[in-house]
């Protein structure tokens, strides 16, 4: 009889733990945990409410907001595409002939990469553990305890991931789409935010607990109590978190078997799109490539003209190289070609059957529900709540639609092909830039349109086109201008995506964090999140002078960015 450590599912277990070590994200993930660990501990509520910094309470009231504020979108970046990395690198076929069962594969996969982002979560308890040999003036800390650490984290955090965990990885499983996973990561905030003001306030406090996924509103965690009272206070779990807890289990182990129903191990057919014509040049020609390696249709970077592109799977022929047009023209038809077939490739892409719908929802629900008017206009009204409600959302959708446009040539491959082309740096660069900055300008759009809608239907007539214009153009449109170039920067300096996405999320959570504290000066808020206010962008008075100025400095970061990204980019 074989031991637990010698079946399939240990051996998948231990190779995705194995693998993930050698990745730079976890590290940096649980460097951030560890960070935002000391913040709770020097600058939180709990000196200046007299809470001694390992009292059972503060270590079950801290846990729930740690694990809302900064874990979803890390639980999206680890647990989305484990299994989609072995069908991109084509080693599935090597996996499925060895004596591996599905669920052996699936539940390996799940587990190993479960078990490593709490390992990276575990580096807040830690951090917090041995923080209590140090004290600061004011600050109040019992005896050394180790107990309530590894409890509460088990239940307030290890306990309400694994639902996530297990949406996540079913979701890009089935799908074989990263970005689709990372879209509702992003969009986990403001579902959650919505979730509690709409259907859990209009419920009693006993379902309030047991149906709230992180525990938010479990009655056992009143912050006004004081200090003294908290102190000598020890947390005891009642009837209404056992229920949750289980029912979170549950709700876990049905995503794992509906995934383990409909996982097969095939790749998913997908349709092949034969793209239209373009001019650079004279020449026609008819460029044949595999589905897998699609990026060779940037051909157009070679010196020619009206091919088409089209699939045969037998042969990848690719034209030989000319002579590299030179001139500010003939590259800036080359980067509007580039572009365009980037535009093309996002189209294809199966994640926007999600985003585009999933856009206009949370446009909705970011709208206010009562019937308020602003000293302006409903329209001034509406447009703010969607600048504000969105903002996330749409930075969001940035960074990870940035770092995958910057990733995919290597990992279908085609890196060496592309980078050897006769091409300027900046067309590589820009045409991606541009492509992701074109997608959410439409998704904006959208959210525009959808605000414009619902405010028609609620009869708050008339809608003034003209106010939604200029609170995009000067609020949002920067803004994400400014976090694309930020996210290209970044991936050209990690070269990482994983570490990219770490860094990137790590940083914005702690800055929001910030501006939700009152911490939110212009020179680190370049997207003004709490700067503005409907008036200000009512006329040319001194408020929206001071806003144009504001933008003229995140534009001046975006220009630095750009550079930045195009000094350190590197061709092999």
């Amino acid at each position: 009889m074989k031991s637990p450590t010698q079946t399939a599912f240990a051996a998948v277990f231990q190779n995705e733990v194995l693998l993930n070590t050698k990745r730079l994200a976890p590290y940096a993930m649980a460097l951030l945990f560890g960070g935002n660990a000391l913040l709770w501990w020097g600058w939180g509520p709990a000196t200046g409410r007299g809470w001694a910094t390992n009292a059972d309470f503060f270590i079950a009231g801290v846990l729930p907001v740690y694990s809302f504020m900064t874990l979803p979108l890390f639980t999206a970046v680890i647990m989305g595409d484990p299994v989609i990395r072995d069908f991109r690198t084509g080693i599935d076929p090597l996996i499925f002939s060895k004596p591996v069962s599905r669920a052996e594969y699936l539940l390996g996969k799940f587990f190993g990469n479960f078990f490593v982002l709490v390992c990276c979560q575990a580096s807040f308890v830690l951090t917090l553990f041995v923080l209590q040999a140090f004290r600061k003036p004011g600050m109040v800390v019992l005896e050394p305890r180790a107990f309530p650490y590894l409890k509460h984290f088990l239940v307030f955090v290890v306990l309400s991931h694994l639902v996530l965990a297990a949406i996540y990885f079913t979701a890009g499983t089935l799908t074989r789409n990263a970005k689709i996973v990372y879209g509702l990561g992003v969009s986990f905030y403001p579902l959650y935010i919505t979730y509690q003001t709409v259907i859990l306030k209009s419920l009693p406090p006993r379902w309030q607990s047991i149906l709230d996924p992180l525990l938010m509103n479990w009655k056992k965690l009143d912050h006004a109590l004081s200090g003294e009272s908290v102190n000598q206070l020890v947390i005891v779990y009642d009837l209404d978190l056992i229920v949750n807890r289980a029912l979170m289990i549950l709700f876990a182990a049905v995503c794992l078997a509906i995934l383990y129903v409909r996982f097969t191990i095939s790749e998913r057919s997908r349709n092949t799109e034969k793209f239209s014509v373009l001019s650079l040049s004279t020449a026609t020609e008819r460029l044949y490539y595999d589905p897998e390696t699609f990026e060779a249709a940037r051909s157009d970077l070679f010196e020619r003209t009206d091919f088409e592109v089209g699939v045969r799977p037998d042969s990848v022929p690719l034209p030989a190289v000319a002579r590299a047009n030179e001139g500010f023209e003939a590259n800036l038809r080359k980067l509007v070609a580039v572009t365009v077939l980037e535009l093309r490739l996002l189209r294809t892409e199966k994640s926007l059957i999600v985003i585009i719908p999933l856009t206009v929802v949370l446009s909705f629900l970011s709208l206010p529900f009562s019937a308020r008017v602003s000293d302006l206009s409903y329209s001034a009204s509406f447009a703010s709540a969607t600048a504000n409600g969105l903002l996330l959302f749409l930075l969001g959708v940035i960074v990870f639609y940035t770092g995958e446009a910057m990733h995919r040539d290597r990992e279908v491959r085609v890196e060496s092909v592309l980078w050897s082309v006769p091409a300027p740096n900046n067309i590589l660069l820009l045409s991606k830039f541009l492509s992701t900055l074109v997608l959410a300008l439409f998704l904006l759009v959208l959210v525009g349109l959808t605000a414009m809608l619902t405010q028609l239907l609620r009869g708050h007539a008339p809608v003034e086109i003209s106010t939604y214009l200029i609170t995009y153009s000067v609020i949002l449109v920067p803004s994400l201008t400014f976090m694309a170039a930020s996210s290209i920067a970044l991936n050209v300096l990690l070269r990482d995506k994983y570490l990219a996405y770490a860094v990137s999320i790590g940083t914005g959570s702690g800055l929001f964090y910030l501006y939700s504290q009152g911490y939110n000066h212009w020179l680190y808020n370049p997207v003004l999140y709490g700067l503005w206010t409907e008036g200000d962008l009512a006329g040319t008075g001194s408020g929206f002078s001071r806003l144009l100025s504001l933008r003229l400095y995140c534009v001046a970061l975006t220009l630095v960015f750009i550079f930045i990204a195009h000094h350190r980019f590197e061709r092999r």
